[in-house]
Formats: C-alpha cells, structure tokens, sequence
C-alpha cells in the first residue's frame, strides 16, 4: 500500500484515540517518504508513530472530537459553516445538488481512508478530484470537519496538494478537530508553505510538544522576531531531541523569514531517507531535494514538487510530466510549462531541447514536420506515467492533424492522446478514415473511437466487428477485447445480450459480481454519483489497467453512465485500451 508513505511526516499522530506513551513516540522525520507500509490494524491496535498506523490518520468518532480552545476572532457573520466546505460547483461538474445522497459518511470516509493511490485511471482521478473538491453538504453519520480532513487527506495521497488546502483553508482554525490539524499539517507541508503551519500552533502545542519549538521559531522568524527565532533554535539544539538534517531545515526556513546574522549550510550526503518535513522545509526555501531522494519517493510526492512556486520550471520539469501522468496537472498546464522553458531556453540551444519538439508539434512547416515531433515526443520515456504525460502533451497538436489513412501507423497513437487531453469530438473525425486503413492500426483505433465518441451515429458496433477485433487480439488473456466488451457494456453501447455473448464465447470474465459490485451498483440506483466515484477509486486501486478485473471497469463505467457522468465514463474507457 501507497497510502501511508506517500505523506507521511514522521510525526507521531495528532488524532490518537488515546495517548501515546512517551517510550513509544516515534522520533521526527524517521519514515522516508518511500518507504514500504505496514500491514493494516485498527486504531485501537495501531503504533502511536505517525509513520506506522495503517494511513497516517487514525480514526476518530464524533463524540470523542474536542476542539483546541482559542480565541473567537471572527464576528459572526463572518464565519463559514463547517457543514459545506469545498470550491467547485457540483451541479455544474454533473454531479448533481447532492452526490452524497444518504450515504454513511463514517462509510465513505472509511473507503477513502484505505484507498491506495495512484489510481490506475487519469481521468477517474481528475473526476474523482473534482468530486472531492466540491461545495456540499456533508454526507450523514459523520463530524463536518473531519470529513473535510478525510477529502484533504486523500487529495494529499493523490499528490492534489493545491486541492487539499483549499478544503483545509474553508474551515475556520477554531473549528478544527484533531485529525484536521494532521491534515493541515501535512497539506502545509506538501504546499512547502512552512507559514501555513503558523494558525495551527495551539493544536501543534497541545499534541505535539517535541516539535512545537520548531514550528514557533519558523512562524516567530516570519512574524519578524528574528532573536526570539534563533533562541528558541538553540534551545531546540541543546535539548538534542530533534537534530541532523531536520533541525538545520527548520534553521534555515528560520534565516529566510528573518535576518539572524547565521548562515545554514545543508548537508544532503548523509540523509537517507525523503519525508515530508524534509521535502516542505526544502523546497520551501527554494532548495531542489537531491535527485536520488526524489527517484525515490512516490509519484504523489513528485506531483507536490510539480507546483512549488521557488523552483525554476527546468527543476520541476521531470516531476510535472509525472504529475500530468496521474491527472493532477492538465495538458495545458504542461505546454506551459514547456513554454516557459523555451522563454529561458539560450536560442543556440532550443533545437536540442524537448521544449523545441512542443514547438514544432504545433508550428511545424508541415503535416510530417508536425508528426515527426510528435513522434519525439512520444519518444522521451517509457515509464507508464511518463507516456501518458506524453499523449496528453501533444493531444492539443495532435488535433491539427487531419484525418487522413495514409498516416495510418501514427494514427492509434494521435487517436490515444487526443483523447488524454480530452479532446473527443475530434477524434471522432478519425472515424471514416479508420475504416480506410489496415487491420493492424484499425482495430486499436476503432476500439478507442467506439468507446469515446460522443454518439454512436456512424460507428460500427455490430457484433460481427467485436468478434473481430476479439479473434485478432493478441494480448495476454485478451485483456484488451475484456475491456472492450466491458466498456461497451457499460456505456450501453451493446446490448446486454451481446454483451452475454461474447463474454461467454471468449472467456472475459465480465459478469463476475462481488461486494464491490453490488456496492457500486446500489450507489448508482440511488443517484449518488460522488459516492460512485469514490467507489471507482476503490475498485481502480491497481498500478495499470492491464491488472485492472475487466468486471471492475464495465460496473464502474455503467454507474457513472447512469449517474449523469458519461464523459468521465467515455474517457475512462477508452483510456482503458489505450493504455493496454
């Protein structure tokens, strides 16, 4: 599991269901980012360290739930109902005035809590984002503010760093329950925001004395108290309970917000290990964590280093490609970010560079000059992430292509990142040619269109063009024809019993029913389209389609379809055979 190590601090939990014995406390930034998870347990059997509980945050009923006491700051009116946190309209994300319904909110948050993450879909992890980040009520059965600790939690595990302080932001401080003070730890962390950390310190004071004197230097240095600052830094160092690369850190977030008259040197060579308290302070200061610390660390925390603001585009290049490859920076942000480096680039140097090859892919001299930079880019890396960053980076140009069958061994690929940059009416121009083409290239290129396109009028569904596609498939197990029928199914672009048919007549393992399916297929009937999406996410917890149960994509295709979310259900598909 991912979900653990994937933010982890290394600071012993702010949300235990009971105090922790001092002997057993875990000692800061022990647990590298990285680093292999722990079997799962309960809260009640948990580790007190915040690195080895089964997601970092224990759980916490309502009734246990005590504010930190602070001073009312705001007039009444001026405060936010803890009921309804979030950014984004979700009638207008179709997900309708309440994609809760009367779901259990001590239910969905127990989904989210064990999800593992990454999702094997890009476009299931951009809908699911979206589902998390918007404006509703707070489902029944649960306390508001951890609920929206839950959805912050989560967002942070998907590497949705900007995603999880908006929701921690929407609640006032004086509000916050234990677990919310986690998460707004850790949301500040991953936003390298060490000022983020300054409004928590009464609950970081009550819960976590030990590094209570770090985090009051960090904010009295930014509050421009400079001595008070460096007292409390030498006092830190003395006691000797925190030390090594963790205090020089928080000493040198210290010299930024202030002048203390000391100058910090970071010694990276003998520093093993990449957690968050590490990575936030780091960057945080402009500083790029060593490259064998960060290859190291998981895709979420790459996507985290993505957006930090002090490092140049160049730095954060390699880490935006992985976080585009996971759906948390869309194709237009990474054609930006190449743009800014072509901006910076020396002109001497442009045509050997990847920020070039953008160029030509829109603004080549002709259709093969296009094409051939397209096929550049395609070409930077193999890594699974990194070739999905690829197709949603020349989707845009991609579509400047005309349809035409003498590109024919181009055109499953073009077709492929058209559709990762979301651009499905303009693929389906491809339709007419594609029947002009070979077999080879017309089979995955009918197979994309046939699931993606917006209507059906002029596809070739017909039971005999299936069953073609399925006799010349030659991937292990068919899992491609699997995820055909699966999609079509689900989409009800074939009848059920076509569906029935081929399922049987190939052997794909469709019809096969669990409790996940019945679960997902009951928050379908019900109307509660955020509750299928984090069920998606529960049943996508795989590192690539290939090992994704077919039965899994056409149960989730079809209750997203019946929910009102047949985009997201059309690109989840044909995102499923492209990436197979």
């Amino acid at each position: 599991m991912i979900i653990s190590a994937a933010v982890v601090l290394a600071l012993p939990a702010l949300a235990q269901d009971r105090a922790p014995p001092a002997a057993t406390a875990t000692p800061l930034a022990t647990t590298p980012v990285g680093a292999s998870p722990v079997s799962s347990t309960s809260a009640s059997e948990a580790s007190p360290g915040f690195g080895e509980s089964e997601t970092g945050i224990t759980a916490v009923s309502a009734p246990e739930v005590q504010s930190v006491t602070r001073p009312v700051e705001l007039p009444d009116h001026a405060r936010r109902d803890p009921w309804v946190v979030g950014r984004l309209d979700s009638v207008k994300l179709g997900l309708g005035a309440n994609p809760w319904g009367m779901a259990s909110g001590a239910f969905l948050s127990s989904l989210m809590r064990r999800t593992d993450t990454p999702i094997a879909s890009r476009w299931a992890h951009i809908a699911l984002r979206n589902a998390l980040l918007a404006k509703v009520k707070a489902p029944r059965n649960v306390n508001p503010v951890d609920w929206t600790a839950e959805r912050g939690w989560l967002l942070l595990r998907m590497g949705e760093a900007d995603a999880a302080r908006m929701l921690v932001s929407g609640v006032d401080v004086d509000k916050f329950t234990p677990k919310m003070f986690q998460v707004a730890v850790q949301s500040a962390l991953a936003n390298a925001d060490p000022a983020g950390l300054c409004p928590l310190l009464d609950g970081v004071r009550k819960v976590e004395p030990r590094v209570f004197p770090l985090v009051d230097a960090m904010c009295a240095s930014l509050s421009g108290e400079p001595e008070s600052a460096a007292a409390q830094i030498d006092a830190a160092r003395r006691r000797g309970r925190i030390g090594g690369i963790d205090l020089v850190l928080a000493q040198k977030v210290v010299g930024a917000g202030a002048d203390t008259g000391r100058a910090v040197t970071v010694e990276w060579e003998p520093v093993q290990q990449l957690t968050s308290w590490r990575f936030g302070l780091a960057t945080a200061t402009g500083m790029a964590v060593p490259d064998r610390l960060l290859k190291s660390a998981t895709p979420q925390v790459r996507a985290w280093q993505a957006r930090a603001p002090l490092l140049s585009p160049q730095q954060r290049l390699d880490s935006a490609r992985i976080a585009t490859g996971l759906g948390v920076l869309s194709s237009q942000s990474l054609i930006d970010l190449y743009s800014m480096i072509y901006d910076a680039t020396d002109p001497d140097q442009l045509s050997e560079t990847e920020a070039w090859q953008v160029r030509l892919a829109f603004a080549g001299k002709d259709r093969d000059a296009r094409i051939k930079a397209i096929r550049r880019l395609w070409s930077i890396s193999k890594d699974p992430l990194q070739v999905e960053a690829s197709r949603a980076l020349s989707g845009r140009a991609a579509t400047l292509i005309a349809p035409d069958a003498s590109v024919q061994e181009d055109a499953p690929a073009l077709i492929a990142s058209m559709l990762a940059a979301g651009y499905d009416r303009e693929a389906a121009r491809w339709t007419n040619a594609v029947r002009r083409m070979d077999e080879r290239f017309a089979d995955p290129s009918w197979a994309m269109l046939v699931l993606s396109a917006p209507e059906t009028a002029g596809l070739d569904l017909s039971f005999g063009r299936i069953n073609a596609f399925i006799s010349r498939d030659q991937s292990e197990g068919k899992k491609r024809s699997a995820l055909l029928v699966a999609g079509l199914a689900g989409l009800g672009r074939i009848d059920a019993r076509s569906a029935d048919r081929l399922n049987r007549r190939h052997g794909l393992a469709i019809g096969h029913l669990n409790r996940w399916t019945r679960l997902i297929d009951g928050s379908a009937a019900l109307g509660q389209a955020g509750s299928v999406l984090v069920l998606t996410a529960t049943g996508f917890q795989s590192t690539g389609f290939e090992r994704l149960p077919s039965s899994h994509l056409y149960h989730a295709v079809a209750a997203l379809s019946r929910t009102g979310q047949g985009y997201t259900a059309r690109m989840i598909a044909a995102e499923a055979l492209a990436r197979t």
